[in-house]
C-alpha cells in the first residue's frame, strides 16, 4: 500500500466559519502554490465546537489535519508558524505532529460526496459499490442527526460572485479488517478530498439501510 501519513498542525485562534473548507484550501494555496500539483493530498475540516450561528469555536484540541504521502511532507511542513486568513478569521498554525494511520474496525467521515447521489438510499448503494471496487468488505451507514434522520450536509464553494453547493452525507464504515481500515483511510470515498470530503478517521450513531427502511443505531466508538 501507499506510504500515507497524517500531518496534524496545532491551530491557535478564536473561531472559524463552520463551512470553511474552500477558503481553507485557498489560504493554504496562497502560501504554498505547490499544493495544486501534489497528488493524493487530503485537507480535513478544522475541528472546533459549533456555535449554531455559522461559526465554530476553536479549542486547545483544534487541529488542521493533512493526509498525504510521506514524500510530500517537506512541501507542506513550511505551514508551521504561518498565519492563515480564512473568511476574515485569522489562525496561527503551530507545531506539526506526524501520525501513522491506525487500523481500527470503525471509521467515519464527516462528509462524503458522490456526484449524482443526493438521497440516502441511492447514496449508500453508491458508497457500497465504491467499497467493493477497493475490495473492502465492510458495512456502510449514515450517522443519524439529532432528529434521528440521515445526516445530510452541504459544502459551499464560492468562486468570485458565484456559489456552488455540494450535497453529501456523513458516513461510517464498520467491521473493517486491519488491512481494509488502512486502505479506506488511504483512498477514502467519493470526491473533493482537498475540501475535506471522504476523509475517514477513527468514530457515533449509525443510520443504516434495512430492506429499504432506515433505522437509527447508536454505538460508542473508541479510537
Amino acid at each position: 500500500m501507499d506510504n500515507v501519513i497524517n500531518l496534524s498542525f496545532r491551530v491557535n485562534g478564536t473561531e472559524l466559519p463552520a463551512d470553511h473548507n474552500h477558503r481553507l484550501l485557498a489560504a493554504i494555496c496562497k502560501l504554498l502554490p505547490q499544493i495544486h500539483k501534489l497528488d493524493k493530498i487530503a485537507i480535513n475540516t478544522i475541528t472546533g465546537i459549533p456555535n449554531k450561528q455559522g461559526k465554530i469555536t476553536l479549542t486547545h484540541k483544534s487541529r488542521l489535519l493533512l493526509r498525504l504521502p510521506v514524500e510530500a511532507i517537506a512541501q507542506v511542513y513550511p505551514l508551521v508558524n504561518q498565519t492563515l486568513d480564512i473568511g476574515g478569521c485569522k489562525i496561527l498554525l503551530g507545531d506539526a505532529e506526524l501520525q501513522t494511520l491506525k487500523p481500527v474496525d470503525i471509521l467515519k467521515a464527516r462528509l462524503v460526496t458522490i456526484k449524482g447521489y443526493t438521497e440516502p438510499e441511492t447514496f449508500l448503494g453508491a458508497a457500497h459499490r465504491q467499497l467493493q471496487e477497493l475490495s473492502i468488505n465492510a458495512n456502510v451507514g449514515i450517522p443519524a442527526n439529532e432528529k434521528g434522520e440521515p445526516k445530510r450536509l452541504t459544502l459551499k464553494i464560492r468562486h468570485e460572485e458565484k456559489q456552488h453547493i455540494i450535497v453529501g452525507f456523513s458516513v461510517i464504515v464498520s467491521d473493517l479488517s486491519p488491512e481494509d481500515s488502512i486502505k479506506l483511510q488511504i483512498h477514502g470515498l467519493g470526491g473533493k478530498r482537498r475540501l475535506g470530503c471522504g476523509i475517514f478517521c477513527p468514530n457515533i450513531s449509525v443510520y443504516q439501510s434495512n430492506r429499504g427502511n432506515f433505522s437509527a443505531e447508536s454505538e460508542k466508538i473508541t479510537s
